[in-house]
């Protein structure tokens, strides 16, 4: 403490009063090295550490003790320290080496002393002392130049090829390539003189002296470390690049085309791709030359050869080495690119793997964003050829077959809209094949459901262009809603045309499309299509579709047919996708409207749009009189309809709905609609869908009242729902009667999934005896949630969780032959996971354990005995040594 007192004044004198001790000139360096030599405390050593740091950094005199105060601080080096057991003052290894290799990389005038030690080092048998060495070596490479590293290079450059052609641990070659980087960057960036010997051509002769050698050797050996240190020092510069990929290069291709097995090539092509990221990478810096162009015509021949191979592996390499080679500007030429577009159709289309075909997939996208007039030209007539001959064969009868031919050809129309003139030519493919689909003999609800997977995507790409994305919105989203309002209205002779569009699944699929195609749209433009699409579904103003000659009218909130009430989901779809500062038109009536409609008869499914459509706009309204007016009239209509009758299911939606939108944006009123949704929990008819409704309360919903869709969502609003919840969910499961509380144990185990641990962790002593009953539940549901909940507290928590050993251990015991499959893997899961508490506490458990888990071993589900075995195993080797 005493040496620790004298450290603090030093450090203090020299912050208040550097020019006094600066004016005292060596004397006080080598003071200072006197009172620090021989310091042994981990604590004053981060404190001696600091002041060396400020002597070199703030330019103190050393005098001629650089060698001196070296000495004085590399004796720790590597540091060897092992932090004390509870040690108060919380010093790790880890600071001390930050703060040692601060000090020893501060300053090149160390580096005649540091270097020849961290080469010794680096030889040495010691791992620790290997990585010490190596990551000191790159920090100094940021303060040294070539002065400095001259006469150390060829031992430097011997240690590091040994490390990473020699060592079994990935850690140290991964931190000798680093190094090597390291120094080729410090080469690459000192300036050289008239007369000065090129250090950095040198170094890289010698890296590929010893290097390329091993390149062309048939057994392939040591071709892997020989290309991964060739890669660290090429990617140091442009002219380090350019310097080993002329090299390296060609000889790659000469070994490509010298073997023949696919293994080999695979091999030899993901090497060459290395290289090629590195000249992707450093190319451009010349700007008087294509980088690559005087290969190109080799290349082009390997990677056609790659891709015409029948390995899948070898094809996938082939297909990334194409998006490289493309996007280098100018060096494909058209017919070039053609010929790429024409071999990613291809390999589209691979009937036998689907590795290739997404991998294709992509690289056109990425492709198309480059070349978009080429894939235009030369690739999308080919894909919507190819889906009309789809189509054709489907009204045929002979679908079948051609079904997955489509679905790729899907896929690849929205993979390659990437650019907004693709946009353009795409996008009406596909709503004419949807227009297609929907009026065929043979059509199918999966079909739709591609189609809208496609349009989702090209939705989502066209999103960071608010030209592609307004295309996009004024293009699909009224043909969606005109196809969608055709279906509600059936036709005399096209039976398929009724019912497809209005099948949920379908209807989720285009909610899904039109979300994603209204969320990006600006205010202005987002104005003009909301003073069009409201009033299409309050008034039947169909003047914004295309299709637009209905034998009926569409007017889904009055008296007309369940089927039009059901497209009230596409306008949810809209309107709660907007920008907050959008204004809807005739709101009152819209808000009204969808009240009356949520707690209507005719159909679930259009009353729960109603509800999330209402509670979406809801969400998103300013606090004021107009939203107290909306909810005091929503209030009513729940309270009205909760009361027996045949409305109480549409009611209570209706209040969970409303419940979350003003959950996640903390309105006052959430808190008693909370109140009211935990009295459900002891309804006989709605206790179950109550408990249930926790977990809509706390996820994420892709629909509604999502950041995406511009809901206001407080951070952290799941913290605060438990915090205000759990005492009266607590209270009302002791006081409830015994055949509803599994309600309130679902309800609470929904809370608890969602909550970080560190929420969780405090409150953990208090609900852990409600846990533990949970598991006793036969709800299943409750059982799969309670125990999700407990597997990471058992890593988190394991002094209180040790608490309730015997309970824990026979309440998974039982679990674990439970009937569902879900709850038997849970149970196997946290029995492996008990395995992480004290071993004091589970040793007189072992045998017990190790006797019941022989029947999971038996259990005829594979993925319960894959648990098994690992629960176990972990229980066999419970107490021996070294586990």
């Amino acid at each position: 403490m005493d040496r620790h007192t004298v450290y603090s004044i030093i450090t203090n004198f020299m912050r208040t009063r550097e020019e006094e001790l600066k004016g005292l000139g060596a004397d006080f360096t080598f003071g200072f090295i006197q009172v620090m030599d021989g310091e042994k405390d981990p604590r004053n050593l981060l404190v001696a550490f600091r002041i060396v740091y400020d002597l070199i950094s703030k330019d103190y005199s050393l005098g001629p003790f650089v060698e001196e105060l070296f000495e004085v601080t590399s004796c720790y080096f590597p540091v060897d320290f092992t932090p004390p057991p509870n040690d108060p003052h919380g010093i790790q290894r880890e600071d001390l080496i930050l703060s040692l290799r601060a000090v020893l990389a501060s300053t090149p005038r160390f580096a005649e002393f540091l270097l020849p030690l961290l080469i010794e080092k680096v030889d040495s048998e010691m791992l620790s002392a290997k990585l010490d060495s190596l990551q000191t070596l790159n920090a100094c490479c940021a303060v040294y130049g070539q002065k400095e590293l001259k006469d150390f290079l060829p031992s430097l450059w011997a240690s590091i090829r040994r490390e990473v052609f020699q060592t079994s641990s990935e850690r140290v070659e991964a931190e000798g390539l680093a190094a090597l980087h390291s120094l080729s960057v410090c080469l690459s960036r000192s300036v050289l003189e008239a007369d000065a010997e090129d250090l950095l051509d040198s170094f890289l002769g010698s890296i590929l002296e010893d290097c390329r050698h091993h390149l062309c050797e048939p057994d392939m050996k040591l071709v892997w470390p020989s290309a991964k240190l060739l890669q660290a020092a090429a990617g140091a510069s442009a002219r380090a690049c350019d310097r080993i990929t002329s090299t390296v290069i060609p000889l790659l291709l000469e070994q490509f085309n010298r073997h023949s097995q696919s293994s080999q090539r695979r091999t030899i092509l993901e090497m060459l791709l290395g290289f090629l990221k590195l000249q992707q990478k450093w190319g451009n810096e010349d700007k008087d030359e294509i980088p690559l162009s005087g290969f190109k015509a080799p290349l082009c021949s390997l990677v056609s050869l790659a891709l015409a191979d029948p390995s899948t592996q070898l094809q996938l390499v082939g297909i990334r080495a194409l998006t490289i080679l493309g996007a280098q500007r100018g060096l494909l030429s058209a017919e070039d690119l053609e010929l790429a577009a024409d071999y990613l159709y291809r390999l589209s289309f691979l009937k036998e793997d689907s590795q290739s075909c997404l991998a294709a997939m992509e690289a056109s996208g990425t492709l198309a964003t480059l070349y978009p007039t080429v894939f235009i030209s030369h690739l999308v007539p080919r894909l919507a050829q190819e889906l009309h001959t789809g189509d054709t064969e489907l009204a045929s009868g002979e679908g079948p077959s051609y079904q997955a031919r489509r679905l790729r050809c899907l896929q690849a129309l929205s993979a390659v809209s990437t650019h907004p003139s693709i946009v353009r030519e795409t996008l009406p493919v596909l709503l004419q094949h949807l227009r297609r689909v929907h009026r065929g003999n043979n059509a199918e609800a999966k079909e739709v459901i591609a189609v809208c997977r496609s349009l989702h995507l090209v939705a989502g790409q066209c999103q960071q262009e608010p030209e592609s994305c307004w295309y996009f919105h004024q293009t699909a989203v009224p043909c969606l809603l005109g196809l969608a309002v055709q279906a509600s209205m059936p036709e005399k002779g096209l039976p398929s045309l009724g019912k497809l569009l209005l099948e949920e699944e379908v209807l989720a699929a285009m909610v899904s499309v039109i979300s994603t195609a209204s969320t990006h749209l600006s205010p202005e433009l987002a104005a003009q299509s909301v003073a069009l699409i409201v009033p299409l579904f309050l008034d039947g103003n169909i003047s914004l579709l295309s299709e637009n000659s209905f034998p009926n009218k569409f007017l889904p909130f009055q008296n007309s047919s369940s089927e039009q009430k059901r497209l009230v989901a596409l306008l949810m779809a809209f309107v709660c996708s907007l920008p907050r500062n959008v204004e809807i038109p005739q709101l009152d009536r819209l808000m009204q409207e969808l009240l009356t409609l949520s707690c209507h008869h005719d159909g679930l499914f259009s009353c729960t749009a109603a509800a999330k459509c209402f509670a979406g706009l809801l969400n998103k309204h300013p606090a004021g009189q107009q939203l107290d007016e909306f909810l005091q009239k929503a209030m009513e209509k729940v309270e009205a309809g909760l009361n027996p009758g045949p409305y109480r299911t549409q009611a209570f939606t209706l209040l969970l709905w409303v419940t979350k939108a003003l959950v996640l944006r903390y309105h006052p009123l959430s808190s008693c609609l909370t109140e009211r949704l935990m009295g459900l929990l002891s309804d006989a008819e709605l206790g179950p869908a109550a408990a249930d409704g926790f977990s809509l309360l706390m996820a994420d919903c892709p629909d509604v009242l999502h950041r995406a869709g511009h809901a206001e969502i407080r951070i952290m609003f799941r913290q605060r729902f438990f915090t205000d919840s759990m005492p009266a969910l607590v209270h009302g499961f002791h006081a409830a009667h015994q055949n509803v509380k599994p309600n309130y144990l679902k309800g609470l185990s929904h809370v608890l999934n969602s909550l970080p641990k560190s929420v969780l962790l405090p409150e953990l002593p208090t609900l852990l005896s409600l846990l533990l009953e949970a598991l006793s539940c036969t709800d299943c549901v409750v059982q799969l949630s309670t125990l999700s909940c407990l597997q990471p507290l058992l890593l988190d928590a394991p002094q209180v969780m040790s608490l309730h050993i015997d309970t824990l251990i026979t309440k998974f015991l039982n679990l674990s032959c439970s009937p569902s499959m879900a709850v038997r893997i849970a149970a196997l899961q946290c029995i492996y996971a008990l395995t992480r508490l004290p071993t004091p506490v589970l040793l007189p458990y072992k045998m017990q354990v190790i006797r019941a888990l022989a029947k999971p071993l038996d259990d005829k589900k594979r993925l319960v005995r894959r648990e098994a075995v690992t629960a176990r195993g972990a229980w066999f080797l419970l107490g021996s040594p070294g586990s």
